[in-house]
C-alpha cells in the first residue's frame, strides 16, 4: 500500500498506564501542578505532592533534556504495547517509576515540558464551554436497515452508479458508541470535536486528551515518501463492557443511579466540565476514518487507510474484511451476528463500504447520508422465560433490590437467568407477576433486564406482586422506604448480607486494597463467626493458628492475609471514609471530606451546616454524614480501628488544594421568584460555593440576585449601585450551563 511505520519507539501513543492508585495520584498532582505554577520557585520545592522530587545528582539542561526524550519514548512504547497491543512486557509498579522520573524531572526543568508530554495529557482547569467548531467536511449519517434486501438494493444502486467500473467493499465493525473527529497539525493533536449537527460540533479537546488510546502525537507515517503531518482522524468513543458494569457497580455502592448502557455513559462523560473527573471515566477510542489535510498526500482506499492508522499508533478498527462481492459481505455479516458477543465491547451492526476513495468521492451524498456507505444492524436480541420468582438483594449501604429469577435462557451468547427489576415502582409499572412469561433482553448487550410480560400466557391464578415489607435475612427486621425514594432499606446494621458487603467493600482495591480478601474470603470469615464487622479483621491475627488447619488455606494463603491486613492501616483517610460504607459518599466525596477535615476526629464533630458549606456536599449527604457519626454502633467500631492502629489523619498527599470556591467572601441578597430556584434552595446553593447571604443591602452587598417581582431591595441596591444580577448571570458566575447542572455538582 506504499505506508511505511516508524520503529515502535517513535511517539506513539502517549497515554498514561499507571495502576489505579497511582492514577488517582497523577490526577491530583495535576491540580497540584497548576497552583504551583503561580508560586515562587524556593516555595514549590517545600510543597507536599503526590511525586515529590527526589534529591539526587544534578543534572545540565543538556542531560536533562535527553534523559526527558528517552523517558517519554519509553513511556509511549509500553503504553503502545499495554493499550493497542494488549502485550505489557514491564509491570505496573515499572511503568509507575518510569512515569515518577519523567514528572519529577520536568518539574526541575519547566523549560522542556511539551504539550504532547504524557504527563500533559489531563488539564486541571475547568472546562466553562465548549465552543463550536464547523466540519471541513461534514460528518454525516449512515443509512441503515435490518433488511438484507435493502443491503441487496444498496448494492445495485452502487453497481449502476459506477457503471461498468470493477468496485469492492470494507465491510467493518459498527461500533455502539459516540462519533469524534481528531485534527492533528505537526503530527500532533489540536483539536478533539463532536459530530454535532453534522455540519457543527463542539470542541471537547480537553475530555478528549485524557482518553489513554488518543495520540496527543503520532508515529510518522509516508506514503510513498511523502509523511502525513496534517489529516484528520474520524472514530468512535466508546467503553468496554467489563470496565462499564464496573462503573456502574462503584455509582450504586454510592447510592447513585447506574447507567442504562456504554453509549449514555460515553456520551455524558465528554461533556462533564471537569478533564479530571473524565479521565477517571473508562472511555476507549476505535479510529475507522483517514482524511489527508495536505494536497501532497492523499489515501487510496479505505482499507489502506485503517492500515495507516494502526500504524500511527491508533486502536484502528480490529476486525475488517475486503469484499469482492456483496455475497461475500454478507457472510462477514453472518459471522460476526454471532461472533459479536465475544468481543469485549459493543456492536450493532455491520458498515459497508466502498473501498475505492475516488469512487466514494464521486459517488458523493445524497441529503444526509453517504451514497457510498450502508449499515446492516443486528435486532435487538429478545427471548422468553417463565419468572419462577422474585428475591431481594440487600447491599451494603442496605438497599434493597428486587431481582427476577427465571427459567435460564440463551440470550446475547450467555445463558441468564437473573435480572434486577429495579423497583417496587418497576414491578407496578409492567404488572410482573411470578408465573409470567417475560420477556428479556440485553440492555446495550450488557445487562439483561426484564422489559415487558406475554399478557396472553399469564396463568389465571397469577397474583400481584406485593413488595415484603421485612428483610429476607434472618433477623427479619422491617424495612423503609423515605419520602421521594423509589428504594427501599433495610437499616438493621447486624443484617447478615449488608455484614458481608460492607466488609468486602472495605476490602476492596479503591477503600482498604487489603489483597486476598474478597467476597469469598469474607464469606468464609463470616460464615464462621470470626467477622461480624470492619474492626473485627484486625483481630484475624488472633485466629492465625486455627485458620491455618481449614481447607484450603495453609500457613501461606494465611500469612499473605494477615500481612495484607497490617499494609493497610496505612491508607489514606479518604480511603477509611470510602470504606466505611456511609451513604452516599463515594471516593471522590471523600476526597472533598479530607481536604475539609484534616482527621476522622474532625468530620465526626462537623455540623450537618458545615457539612452542607462544602461545595459538592448535598443535603442528602451531609444527612447521611450525621447519620453515620450519630449511631453508637458505628463509633464503637471507629474506636476499634483506632486502637488497632489504622490511620485517621490526613496524609500530606491528601493535602487540600488551595483553590478558592467560586463565590468564596463574596456577599448576596436575594429578592424576587427566581425562575428555576426556591429562594431556600439559592441561599443553600449560595453558602455551598463559599458565599454569604444577608437579608438587607447594604454597601457591602456585593450583588443583588433578583428574579420576578422584586421589592424595595431592588430599588436599594440602584440606589447604593450595587450590582444587579439575573439567575442566567448567577449560574455564569459558578461556571454551569443550566440550573440541572448545577444541581448535578452539588447533589453528588
Amino acid at each position: 500500500m506504499g505506508a511505511q511505520q516508524d520503529t515502535l519507539d517513535t511517539e506513539a501513543i502517549p497515554c498514561l498506564r499507571f495502576s489505579e492508585e497511582a492514577y488517582e495520584r497523577f490526577i491530583d498532582w495535576m491540580t497540584e501542578r497548576e497552583n504551583q505554577s503561580t508560586r515562587a520557585s524556593q516555595e514549590t520545592e517545600q510543597l507536599s505532592v503526590p511525586f515529590p522530587v527526589r534529591a539526587k545528582e544534578q543534572l545540565t539542561p543538556e542531560e536533562a533534556r535527553k534523559r526527558i526524550e528517552e523517558l517519554r519514548e519509553e513511556i509511549r512504547k509500553h503504553d503502545y504495547l499495554y493499550y493497542v497491543k494488549a502485550q505489557p512486557i514491564i509491570s505496573d509498579e515499572e511503568y509507575d517509576a518510569l512515569m515518577r522520573e519523567l514528572i519529577e524531572l520536568e518539574q526541575q526543568f519547566p523549560q522542556f515540558v511539551t504539550p504532547d508530554s504524557p504527563t500533559q495529557r489531563i488539564s486541571p482547569e475547568l472546562t466553562k464551554e465548549f465552543p463550536e467548531i464547523p466540519h471541513e467536511v461534514p460528518m454525516l449519517s449512515l443509512e441503515n436497515t435490518y433488511s438484507r434486501e435493502e443491503v441487496l438494493d444498496f448494492d445495485r444502486r452502487i453497481r449502476e452508479l459506477l457503471g461498468d467500473e470493477p468496485y469492492q467493499y470494507v465491510a467493518e465493525l459498527k461500533f455502539d458508541g459516540v462519533g469524534l473527529s481528531l485534527i492533528y497539525e505537526d503530527f500532533r493533536l489540536q483539536h478533539g470535536v463532536t459530530r454535532g449537527t453534522g455540519e457543527v460540533g463542539e470542541d471537547i479537546t480537553p475530555n478528549v486528551r485524557t482518553i489513554r488510546s488518543i495520540p496527543l502525537r503520532v508515529n510518522v507515517v509516508s506514503v510513498d515518501g511523502v509523511p502525513f503531518h496534517r489529516f484528520e482522524v474520524r472514530g468512535e468513543a466508546y467503553m468496554n463492557n467489563d470496565d462499564f458494569l464496573q462503573f456502574n457497580e462503584e455509582r450504586k455502592a454510592r447510592g447513585e443511579r447506574p447507567f442504562a448502557n456504554p453509549r449514555n455513559l460515553t456520551a455524558g462523560s465528554l461533556k462533564l466540565q471537569d478533564p479530571k473527573e473524565v479521565a477517571r471515566r473508562p472511555i476507549r477510542f476505535v479510529a475507522y476514518y483517514l482524511r489527508s489535510r495536505q494536497p501532497d498526500v492523499q489515501v487510496q482506499y479505505q482499507h489502506q487507510a485503517l492500515e495507516i492508522l494502526a500504524a500511527m499508533g491508533f486502536f484502528a478498527m480490529p476486525h475488517y474484511r475486503v469484499c469482492s462481492t456483496i455475497d461475500e459481505v454478507f457472510a462477514f455479516i453472518d459471522e460476526w451476528e454471532t461472533k459479536r458477543f465475544e468481543l469485549p465491547f459493543n456492536i450493532d451492526g455491520i458498515v459497508i463500504k466502498v473501498d475505492s476513495i475516488e469512487q466514494q468521492e464521486r459517488l458523493g451524498t445524497v441529503g444526509k447520508f453517504y451514497r457510498w456507505a450502508f449499515a446492516y444492524k443486528y435486532s435487538t436480541q429478545q427471548a422468553q422465560s417463565v419468572l419462577l420468582d422474585i428475591v431481594l438483594q440487600v447491599g451494603r449501604t442496605g438497599k434493597v433490590t428486587p431481582v427476577a429469577v427465571f427459567q435460564p435462557v440463551h440470550l446475547g451468547g450467555t445463558v441468564v437467568q437473573r435480572a434486577t427489576l429495579n423497583n417496587e415502582d418497576y414491578i407496578k409499572r409492567l404488572d410482573i407477576r411470578i408465573g409470567d412469561t417475560v420477556i428479556i433482553e440485553k440492555g446495550g448487550e450488557v445487562i439483561p433486564k426484564v422489559v415487558g410480560v406475554v399478557l396472553e400466557k399469564r396463568p389465571p391464578d397469577a397474583q400481584p406482586f406485593e413488595f415484603p415489607r421485612i428483610c429476607p435475612c434472618e433477623n427479619r427486621q422491617p424495612l423503609h422506604r423515605y419520602p421521594g425514594e423509589a428504594d427501599y432499606y433495610c437499616e438493621y446494621a447486624e443484617c447478615p448480607w449488608q455484614i458481608r458487603r460492607r466488609i468486602a467493600h472495605f476490602a476492596s482495591r479503591n477503600a482498604m486494597d487489603i489483597e486476598g480478601m474478597g467476597e469469598k474470603i469474607v464469606d468464609q470469615l463470616v460464615t464462621r463467626g470470626l467477622l461480624h464487622n470492619v474492626a473485627d479483621i484486625y483481630d484475624l491475627h488472633q485466629h492465625r493458628d486455627a485458620m491455618v488447619h481449614w481447607e484450603g488455606w495453609g500457613e501461606k494463603k494465611v500469612e499473605n492475609l494477615l500481612q495484607a491486613i497490617e499494609r493497610s492501616k496505612h491508607r489514606p483517610l479518604h480511603r477509611l471514609i470510602f470504606g466505611l460504607s456511609i451513604r452516599f459518599v463515594g471516593i471522590e466525596t471523600a476526597r472533598l471530606l479530607v481536604h475539609r477535615y484534616d482527621s476522622l476526629e474532625a468530620l465526626r464533630r462537623a455540623s450537618f451546616e458545615e457539612l452542607m458549606a462544602i461545595y459538592g456536599v448535598g443535603s442528602r449527604t451531609a444527612r447521611a454524614i450525621r447519620d453515620f457519626f450519630d449511631d453508637s454502633k458505628n463509633l464503637e467500631i471507629i474506636r476499634r480501628l483506632k486502637v488497632a492502629g489504622v490511620n485517621m489523619q490526613r496524609l500530606p498527599e491528601e493535602a487540600p488544594v488551595t483553590t478558592e470556591l467560586p463565590l468564596a467572601g463574596k456577599t448576596f441578597v436575594l429578592t424576587g421568584t427566581l425562575p428555576h430556584f426556591s429562594r431556600e434552595e439559592m441561599k443553600a446553593i449560595i453558602l455551598q460555593l463559599g458565599g454569604k447571604v444577608s437579608s438587607s443591602v447594604s454597601r457591602k452587598t456585593d450583588y443583588v440576585l433578583a428574579g420576578d417581582h422584586p421589592g424595595s431591595k431592588y430599588q436599594k441596591a440602584q440606589q447604593l449601585g450595587v450590582p444587579i444580577i439575573s439567575e442566567t448571570d448567577f449560574l455564569q458566575m459558578v461556571g454551569a450551563s443550566s440550573p440541572e447542572e448545577l444541581r448535578r455538582l452539588l447533589q453528588p
